[in-house]
């Protein structure tokens, strides 16, 4: 489930020849995004032969193409997610190009052409997600070496990728909420979810860092907001195995208490579930942060980021980590729900959303603010991670 490193194919960029039979028609396109990823896909009648490589100043996505007619609807291209303008058309005698220009540094992170479900076409699928300034720069850096860079289904683009300990069990532990998305509030001690998660984020950190051939960092350290997509982003570049979301929601009914855990489901296994994943959802709202609002074909291609395998590893680490939790600390009734919350969205990264307890409960929040009582529980949610890592391992995962 992790990223290999993509070729690098030298060659200028300029008058590149293709060999096709006939120029090439797009005659379709569907864009999804978000402000850490999106994905572009384009339909054509062959299987087209494509470069790609950057442009600083303002930042630029550069796919060039054989001959092709553009047969697209203006509005199926339009520019959303990470890019503000996306322009096509003709380059001179036998080529073309497709500029995607974003809003801030980019990087393509898979580039793929597929058959049609029908046979009677092809896509180009081109992922793009947010980097830093510097990684950005060292893909133009290499650029000057390699001509081109093409990002493939088993790789990654160029020398970006973060350096993790060869093999390592990488655990993203994701404190919920921060900056200025509070989270719930305590109901007596007016104690701040965000605070909560990050307390418990990172005595978790440290009792997965003390397991044999377990690496686990923290999303955020800090009193910072990150949106959603960010979040997952952040796990899926740093090669996470596992993604584990800490919360403390509050709910009307005060009387509930314990702990939950969540896998992501496009059904909610109930009302309690569906409604958190409603409120948790908002959290990019609170922030001010727009949320897209996308066709039902584009939810599609959302939806099929999030692969059968990755949630079947999910299921198993939310029911390992429930197999831990029993006898030692409160659980709610049903401990394992499910429903569509979008932090639990990695394709390839198993995921849970851990609710600690509720704030809402004064029995749990006690227990929330209690550092001899996180101890413990972080101490049983390393040995669950430990127990699924034998386990996954042991099972050729």
């Amino acid at each position: 489930m992790r990223y290999l490193s993509a070729a690098l194919l030298i060659g200028a960029m300029s008058g590149i020849g293709f060999a096709a039979d006939g120029p090439l028609l797009a005659y379709g396109a569907r864009i999804a995004g978000d402000d850490a990823r999106t994905r572009v896909v384009i339909e054509f009648d062959q299987a087209p032969d494509f470069f790609v490589h950057y442009v600083a100043d303002p930042v630029r996505v550069i796919i060039d193409l054989p001959e092709t007619s553009f047969g697209l609807k203006s509005e199926d291209m339009q520019a959303r997610g990470l890019f503000s303008d996306i322009r096509y058309g003709a380059m001179g005698t036998g080529s073309s190009r497709i500029v995607l220009t974003a809003k801030e540094p980019v990087e393509v992170s898979l580039a793929e052409v597929k058959p049609d479900e029908d046979k009677k076409g092809f896509r180009l699928v081109l992922d793009s997600e947010r980097v830093s300034k510097q990684e950005f720069a060292e893909l133009i850096e290499a650029q000057k070496w390699t001509g081109s860079v093409v990002a493939t289904k088993t790789g990654r683009v160029g020398a970006t990728e973060p350096k993790v300990d060869d093999g390592a069990f990488v655990v993203a532990v994701d404190a919920g909420h921060g900056g200025i998305d509070t989270g719930a509030i305590g109901t007596e001690t007016k104690t701040e979810e965000k605070d909560v998660t990050l307390a418990f984020a990172r005595d978790l950190v440290g009792h997965l860092n003390r397991q044999a051939g377990i690496k686990a960092f923290l999303t955020r350290d800090g009193d910072e907001f990150l949106s959603l997509p960010q979040r997952v982003q952040i796990a899926r570049r740093k090669n996470a195995n596992l993604f584990i979301s800490l919360h403390a929601d509050t709910l009307k009914q005060r009387d509930i208490r314990g702990a939950t855990v969540y896998t992501i489901s496009d059904k909610a296994s109930d009302h309690l579930a569906a409604s958190l994943a409603e409120r948790e959802n908002l959290s990019d709202a609170i922030a001010g942060v727009a949320l897209s609002n996308e066709p039902a074909e584009v939810a599609d291609i959302l939806l099929d980021l999030t692969r059968r395998e990755t949630q079947a590893f999910s299921v198993n680490l939310a029911q390992t980590v429930v197999s831990s939790f029993e006898g030692q600390i409160n659980l709610i009734n049903n401990p394992h729900r499910y429903a569509g919350f979008r932090v639990l969205q990695a394709p390839d990264v198993p995921s849970i959303l851990l609710e600690l307890g509720f704030l809402s409960n004064k029995e749990d929040e006690k227990l929330l603010v209690d550092p001899a009582w996180r101890a413990k529980v972080a101490e049983l949610l390393a040995g669950a991670v430990r127990n699924y890592k034998s386990a996954t391992l042991a099972n050729g995962g």
